[in-house]
């Protein structure tokens, strides 16, 4: 049996496996009107389906070269645990980015208190999970609960994950509340350090973008989610020329293909630049590999196995840059 070339294994740093059940279905115009779909669909979680569904979706990151990831799960402490169940049943490396909810989303979503929400986080840990600290967003979780969570993740030296800068609307409405952006507001809590990943910041403007640079954090672009969703287009360029580390995530699991998403934020950063040379391969595959696992706090992970001999890669002179030029995830084989 030949022996197929490796590369290490992709990292999934943004995950709502539930969410796979909505490709296909009419969703509305707006983001917004696509959350009201999504919400029904998390109001029928179950543990029992959770475990089973999460495992058929955590199969399918596994086939398509994806050895870690970072579930963002707002469904439940029980539904953390069947999450957990079906990460080990699919044989995927599982990071629990537990999400603290203060206000908004529907009643299942929120903790009585940033306290009661790490007692959550507690309590996996101590059921030997791996976690991360997790505020929603700062429209889910007020400027007390983010400076609590801050310290927290801080000083237990957890990854830290929040949605920031997703929407103007969102913008809008933490300048009416708070007279600053997002990311100022996450800064300005504590909530900013070389252990937090920013997800899509699409609407990110100068300062903010100095800000996550200043203090070593990193953003996790899902570009076939924020395609989908009509969210925009992170401003690759500007983040490289900072030196803002990035990951991937498959998000809302509208598709799952680790080769798509880089491509696609490949094709952002040459549509945006007018140019071809934005990205070094080597680079962009450490953005889907080593820049996940950083975001995850992951030392080590699976390596995967490239069938240099698929026809897609049939008769190319360098197979790394035929992967993420146009290659789909199919060419990519379990290493293990």
């Amino acid at each position: 049996m030949r022996e197929l070339p490796r590369i290490p294994g992709f990292v999934n740093a943004h995950c709502h496996a539930f969410q796979r059940a909505l490709r296909g279905r009419v969703e509305g115009g707006d983001f917004w009107a696509w959350r009201e779909t999504m919400l029904e669909l998390a109001a029928a979680q179950t543990p029992e389906r959770v475990r089973r569904d999460y495992a058929a979706v955590y199969g399918e990151l596994r086939a398509a070269g994806y050895m870690a990831v970072g579930e963002f799960h707002y469904l439940g402490l029980e539904e953390a645990h069947a999450a957990a169940e079906a990460a080990a049943e699919a044989g995927i490396e599982l990071v629990l980015l537990h999400v603290a909810y203060a206000r908004g989303g529907i009643e299942r979503f929120r903790q009585e208190s940033a306290a009661a929400y790490l007692r959550e986080l507690e309590q996996l840990r101590s059921d030997g999970i791996r976690v991360g600290v997790a505020p929603h967003s700062v429209r889910a979780c007020p400027r007390d609960w983010l400076e609590e969570l801050g310290r927290y993740a801080a000083e237990h030296g957890l990854p830290l994950h929040v949605h920031a800068d997703e929407q103007p609307r969102e913008i809008e409405e933490c300048l009416a509340e708070h007279g600053v952006r997002p990311i100022e507001l996450l800064d300005a809590c504590g909530c900013l350090g070389q252990r937090t990943t920013v997800v899509h910041a699409t609407h990110a403007d100068g300062h903010e973008l100095d800000l996550l640079a200043a203090a070593g954090a990193r953003v996790c672009a899902c570009p076939t989610t924020e395609a989908n969703l009509g969210d925009g287009f992170l401003p690759v360029e500007r983040l490289l020329h900072r030196g803002i580390g990035l990951c991937i995530g498959s998000d809302s699991n509208v598709r799952i293909d680790p080769l798509e998403e880089l491509r696609e934020l490949d094709g952002i950063a040459r549509r945006q630049s007018g140019r071809r040379d934005v990205f070094a391969v080597d680079d962009l595959l450490a953005v889907g590999s080593a820049g996940g696992a950083e975001a995850l706090g992951l030392d080590s992970w699976p390596d995967v196995a490239v069938d240099t001999e698929h026809p897609q890669l049939a008769g190319v002179e360098d197979w790394r840059s035929a992967l993420v030029a146009g290659c789909s995830a199919d060419v990519l084989r379990d290493a293990r």
